[in-house]
Formats: C-alpha cells, sequence, structure tokens
C-alpha cells in the first residue's frame, strides 16, 4: 500500500495566493498557468492530442472493448446535458446544471466503482447517476420542481442529489464511518463509499469537517473534487494558497490531482483510491482537474467573469475528441461505430424531451408528503385547509 507522503509533497514555485480583492497581473498570469499545465504531480495517461502515456505510479490495461464503452458513455451523457440544457431554455425545466467537459472525470470515476461501493453526489453528478444505472429521466423531475429525485437511493448505491453545498461530504462521512464500524473494509471484498463535490465547495465548512471526521476514523471514504476552476464566479486560486489536492495533508491523509479530462487516468486513479479505503487506508482526496466548458447553472452568465482565451484553450484539451483520436489511431473503431454511438445519442435525447414535455405536474397534497416520518394534526390540517382553497378553483377562470 501506497504512503500518503508520497501524494501530498508541496509544488515548486507555487505561485502566490490571490488574496487581494483584485488580483495583480502576476497572479492572473500563474493561475492561466496553472489552469493550462495542472502542474507536475498531474497524473495523466492520454494527452489531449490523443497519445498514451505512461506513469510511473499509475497505469491500467483497457481492451479495445472497455475504452469503446467508455467513448459511448462520455458521448451519451454529453447529449443528456446538452438536451436538458435546451430543455430549460424552452422553460421546460426550471434549472439545469450542465456538466459539459466534466465526462471524463465522472465517467471513469463512475466506471472505477463496485455495485456495492456507495455514492454521494452535489448536483452535477449526472455522469455518475449513469454509470450507477439510473435513466436520465429520472433526474428532470429535480429540475422541474415535481420530485426530488424517483430512484431507490439504497438500490442503486447513489444518494439523491444534494443542492446545499458541501453538505453531502459529512452525509458521505457518516455513511462511510458506518461501513467501518459494520466491519466492512479491509481486504478485496470491502466496502468503500465515494463523495462528489466541486472546488468551490472546498471553502464550506461541511466538507471540513467530512475531512476531520473521515480522518479520525479511517474512514473508507474517497473524496472526489472536480476542480472546474471556477467556483461560480470566483476562480481557484482566490479560494485556496494551494492546489487542493495538497490540502488532504493537514487531515492527515493522502492527497492527488488527476487530469480530470483523461477518462483513463481518472478511471486509473479511482480505482487505486477505492481500493485502498476497502483496505481500510482511508481517506483519500482525489482532485479531479478538469474545466467547466459552460455555465454554472443555466442562471449564470460566464462571460461576465471568464476570457473567451481560457475557454478556446481547454476546447483543445476536450474530454471526448482525445479517446476518439486514440481509437482511430489503434483501429479500436471505425466510421460504423461512431455513427451508432451518434444514433443511441440521438434516441436518447428524444426519449428524454418526448419524457419532459409530458411530465405530469404532481397532485397538490404532494407538498404535503415526505415532509415527516409520520402525519401531525397540525400538518394534516393544513393540507386539509389548502386542499379545500384549491378545489374552489377547479372549473374557474384562474
Amino acid at each position: 500500500m501506497s504512503s500518503p507522503e508520497q501524494w501530498t509533497h508541496p509544488e515548486p514555485d507555487a505561485a502566490p495566493a490571490a488574496t487581494a480583492a483584485k488580483p495583480t497581473a502576476e497572479q492572473v498570469i500563474a493561475g492561466l498557468r496553472a489552469t493550462d499545465e495542472g502542474g507536475a504531480d498531474l497524473v495523466q495517461l492520454l494527452t489531449p492530442e490523443g497519445e498514451r502515456v505512461t506513469h510511473p505510479d499509475f497505469d491500467i490495461d483497457i481492451t479495445a472493448e472497455e475504452l469503446r464503452g467508455l467513448y459511448r458513455d462520455m458521448v451519451l451523457i454529453r447529449r443528456v446535458d446538452r438536451e436538458a440544457n435546451a430543455l430549460q431554455r424552452k422553460g421546460q425545466l426550471g434549472i439545469w446544471v450542465p456538466l459539459l467537459g466534466q465526462e471524463a472525470a465522472q465517467i471513469g470515476a463512475g466506471r472505477a466503482m463496485r455495485q456495492t461501493d456507495m455514492a454521494f453526489p452535489s448536483y452535477r453528478e449526472h455522469g455518475i447517476a449513469w454509470t450507477r444505472g439510473i435513466n436520465p429521466t429520472e433526474l428532470l423531475g429535480i429540475f422541474r420542481g415535481t420530485d426530488q429525485g424517483t430512484w431507490d437511493p439504497v438500490e442503486k448505491r447513489f444518494h439523491p442529489y444534494t443542492i446545499v453545498i458541501g453538505n453531502q461530504v459529512l452525509n458521505a462521512a457518516g455513511y462511510a464511518m458506518g461501513q467501518k464500524f459494520d466491519g466492512k473494509v479491509g481486504d478485496d471484498e470491502g466496502e468503500a463509499t465515494m463523495c462528489f463535490f466541486g472546488d468551490g465547495a472546498t471553502s464550506q465548512g461541511d466538507v471540513h469537517e467530512g475531512f476531520v471526521w473521515a480522518a479520525v476514523y479511517d474512514a473508507p471514504l474517497v473524496f472526489f473534487c472536480q476542480n472546474n476552476q471556477w467556483a461560480i464566479s470566483e476562480p481557484t486560486e482566490r479560494q485556496s494558497r494551494l492546489p487542493l489536492y495538497q490540502r488532504a495533508r493537514g487531515y492527515g491523509f493522502p492527497g492527488i490531482r488527476v487530469d480530470g479530462n483523461d477518462v483513463l487516468a481518472t478511471l486509473a486513479v479511482t480505482k487505486w483510491a477505492l481500493d485502498e479505503c476497502r483496505h481500510g487506508n482511508g481517506p483519500i482526496l482525489i482532485e479531479a482537474f478538469t474545466y467547466r466548458m459552460d455555465a454554472h447553472t443555466t442562471s449564470d452568465d460566464p462571460t461576465r467573469y471568464r476570457l473567451s482565451d481560457e475557454l478556446e484553450m481547454w476546447k483543445l484539451k476536450d474530454p471526448i475528441e482525445r479517446v476518439k483520436v486514440y481509437l482511430v489511431r489503434q483501429q479500436w473503431a471505425d466510421h460504423e461505430f461512431f455513427e451508432s454511438v451518434e444514433a443511441d445519442a440521438d434516441k436518447l435525447g428524444e426519449e428524454l424531451r418526448e419524457f419532459c414535455t409530458n411530465m405530469p405536474d404532481p397532485p397538490a397534497e404532494r407538498i404535503f408528503s415526505n415532509v415527516y416520518a409520520e402525519g401531525s394534526p397540525v400538518l394534516d390540517a393544513q393540507r386539509d385547509e389548502f386542499l379545500d382553497y384549491v378545489s374552489g378553483f377547479a372549473g374557474g377562470e384562474h
């Protein structure tokens, strides 16, 4: 098993933090350089040009069929994301949280999990949901306001979406502590938990409390931070004096940075981290170094705070295109395969649109259900009064 020291040494020539109200020119340049390069400790197995490279500590054997499957996953979940984004613009959803550009981070991490592992998402983990066998239509009700997610979190091993920033980290820490207390760790058959959050969440107290509890109890928990460079409108260098993965050292567990646009590297690093946790060597922090190609949500306007040059630069690091190039070079996929994937994506998009536009409105009494485990006289009285009021509008002009 590896030592935490291997993954937590500070980077040389680290740039100063942008702590002033307005970053200096040097800080802006340093931030852009960090965004471009990811640092010397970045784990990468597939370059943006689609070339396979080696890493001294990580590698993964991947078959043609497995890589085609990862490519298909990324293409389909991108189509889900783009269709849902369009549905929101047409007024069919109240809001949408795009994942454009983060497909490799999510598919790589999700496919590294076993069926017995548990996932705790925030609100952008549509790709993780896909890998846990959740139909994308089950996500739409959350953003249309008709439900809070219709899947069974116990069956799918995928917790409901968490809207409160960072709160899922505490839930994940508690669940992983339970796995430890129940003796479900310590060998190859052990269980693990993975918690997903963004770089902005690392500024929340809940995240740091989760780090403390998981560390103290050696919880089998992988903290998976998708550093997409922007916490809504604030860049990462305005939130931390150190690269995010190095924060793990202060809590006494390993931290590692992986190229989040490289599905192979993400898969390899996440498999390693989960295996460490299953054997009782958790927790571990993974910083998936990626980029949010779209807005934070459909309520956001990223043109107000980030440069178009930065966006254009990251387009060259597209996670899907690098896999496509590698598949072609290796002669692992042909034109017919790519056409079939596009056809599957078209079909999935059509199903999503059809489901969303025909989604029934929930009954009025729905807002009173699932408030408490059992009803109460006060709540029942409020429900009856409200339903009586609503019934007065039936057949009217209101």
